[in-house]
């Protein structure tokens, strides 16, 4: 039987071959003129056009990225700011550009004991002038189907204190999207 790695030249017909392929073609007409395909153009090698060019994109654009900008492009991440927060103290603050001065870690607690240790926090640390703090409050992966209950609960919490002017998720290397970086407002 014929295979795809060897050639013409290694096939040996048998007189048996020669019958089957002339019982098989008995019935075949010659196609006229007009109907051939014309042999006088090479066929194209069949490539994919794109595909190059797609991949050397894909890899472009992961090597512009860093891990934090793809996780933060996830949806997961969290992100706010007051209305005279400007944009480079965003970039700064998502960069990690501000020393985290006091953190808090919510994992596990239910609602009913996170939000009055984390209002206190944030009040204690504007209190001391603290310019910038990090609240864990983990990925919601214990959460199941309900999907990450503290972390939506905190985004709402912080979004109405006063002392909480922005927040944004953590780098990787703190937290990723499990922490926010918050700016307070200082007293």
């Amino acid at each position: 039987m014929f295979t795809a790695h060897h050639s013409l030249k290694d096939i040996t017909l048998t007189d048996e071959d020669t019958e089957a392929f002339r019982n098989a073609m008995s019935g075949a007409k010659p196609l006229k003129a007009d109907d051939r395909v014309p042999t006088d153009k090479p066929k194209p090698k069949p490539r994919a056009k794109f595909r190059r060019a797609d991949e050397s994109a894909v890899l472009a654009e992961s090597l512009d990225d860093d891990i934090d900008t793809v996780e933060q492009h996830s949806g997961g991440a969290l992100r706010f700011n007051r209305q005279h927060v400007g944009r480079r103290t965003m970039r700064k603050l998502a960069r990690g550009g501000y020393s985290v001065q006091a953190e808090i870690d919510l994992h596990g607690m239910t609602l009913a004991e996170a939000k009055p240790r984390l209002r206190d926090f944030i009040q204690y640390s504007a209190g001391q002038d603290h310019l910038c703090v990090r609240v864990v409050h983990g990925k919601g992966l214990g959460s199941g189907e309900r999907g990450p209950v503290l972390k939506s609960a905190v985004n709402s919490w912080l979004r109405r204190w006063d002392n909480v002017i922005a927040f944004v998720s953590t780098r990787q290397v703190d937290g990723g999207t499990g922490a926010i970086y918050v700016l307070l407002q200082r007293d």
